[in-house]
C-alpha cells in the first residue's frame, strides 16, 4: 500500500515545488518506487524533471476531467524509480470543465488515484500556491500532508492559514488526513530572523518538524534551471545531502 503525501502551503515561493522535485528522488535514492503528481498549473515540477510542457497531450487535467485514464498519463522521468504525471496551463481551466461536465469537483483526484496507488510506495502531489479546488482534491486524496515552512518573515501567518485547511479537510471529507510533517526551507545560514522562526515553529509542533532544515543553496537552484533533481546534479552539495536526510527521515516515519 503506498502512502500519499501533499506538499502544500498556500504561499508561494517556500519550496513546495523544490521539496516534491527532490523528495521524490531522495526516496527513489533508497530503493522506493514514487509517483509524483504536479497539481500545479505553472508546470514547475514537470520542468524540474526535463518536460517540455508546452507539447503535452495527456497531463492531470486530462486525467481530471476524464479525457484520458491516470495510466496513460504518466511519464518515466530520467531518475530510476520516479514517475510523474506532468502539468500545463490546461490545468487553470479545471472548475469551468467541472461545472461543464457535472463532475463531482472535490472528489476528482481521489477516485483516479485508486487505480494507480498500489504501483508505488509513495505518491507525492505537489500543490499550487492556493487552497482552493486543487488543493482540496489532493488533500481528500492524501494520507498525510507535508508542509513547507519558509525561514522568513509572516511564515508563521502562512502555517495558520494552512493548518486551519487541513483541520476543515479533516472534519469534512478526509478523518484519516494527518500532517506528515513541517518542512523547515530556504534557511540563510547567518540569518537571524530564520533561526528564530525554526525555533518558533519547533516549538509549537515539536513532534511534527523534521530535524533536517533545506539550506538556502546555489545548486538546488541550478538543477532546477537544468531541468534535473539537485541530487542527479550535484550530489555532494548541501542541498543534495539536506534532501537525502529529508528522504530518509520520511522513510523512517513511515515503517
Amino acid at each position: 500500500m503506498s502512502k500519499i503525501i501533499s506538499i502544500v502551503n498556500q504561499k508561494g515561493g517556500v519550496g513546495k515545488t523544490t521539496t516534491a522535485i527532490n523528495l521524490s528522488a531522495a526516496l527513489s535514492t533508497f530503493g522506493k518506487k514514487v509517483l509524483l503528481i504536479d497539481l500545479d498549473s505553472q508546470g514547475n515540477s514537470s520542468r524540474g524533471y526535463g518536460i517540455d510542457i508546452t507539447i503535452l497531450n495527456r497531463t492531470i487535467f486530462d486525467v481530471l476531467i476524464g479525457n484520458c485514464t491516470i495510466n496513460q498519463s504518466i511519464k518515466k522521468t530520467t531518475i530510476p524509480h520516479v514517475d510523474i504525471i506532468p502539468s500545463n496551463l490546461k490545468l487553470s481551466n479545471l472548475e469551468s470543465e467541472i461545472n461543464k461536465k457535472s463532475l463531482d469537483p472535490l472528489h476528482l483526484l481521489s477516485s483516479k488515484i485508486k487505480e494507480i496507488k498500489g504501483n508505488y510506495d509513495f505518491v507525492l502531489i505537489d500543490c499550487p500556491p492556493s487552497l482552493g479546488i486543487i488543493s482540496l482534491n489532493a488533500l481528500i486524496a492524501s494520507n498525510s500532508a507535508l508542509v513547507p515552512v519558509q525561514c522568513e518573515y509572516f511564515a508563521m501567518e502562512g502555517l495558520a492559514q494552512v493548518i486551519s485547511t487541513i483541520n476543515r479537510v479533516q472534519t469534512n471529507y478526509n478523518k484519516n488526513l494527518k500532517i506528515e510533517g513541517f518542512l523547515l526551507t530556504m534557511l540563510e545560514s547567518r540569518s537571524k530572523l530564520g533561526l528564530e522562526v525554526i525555533e518558533q515553529v519547533r516549538g509549537l509542533f515539536r513532534e511534527s518538524t523534521y530535524n533536517v532544515v533545506i539550506p538556502r543553496n546555489v545548486s538546488i537552484s541550478e538543477a532546477s534551471a537544468m531541468g534535473v533533481p539537485v541530487l542527479k546534479y550535484k550530489p555532494t552539495s548541501a542541498g543534495s545531502q539536506a534532501y537525502l536526510q529529508l528522504g530518509r527521515e520520511v522513510i523512517d516515519a513511515n515503517e
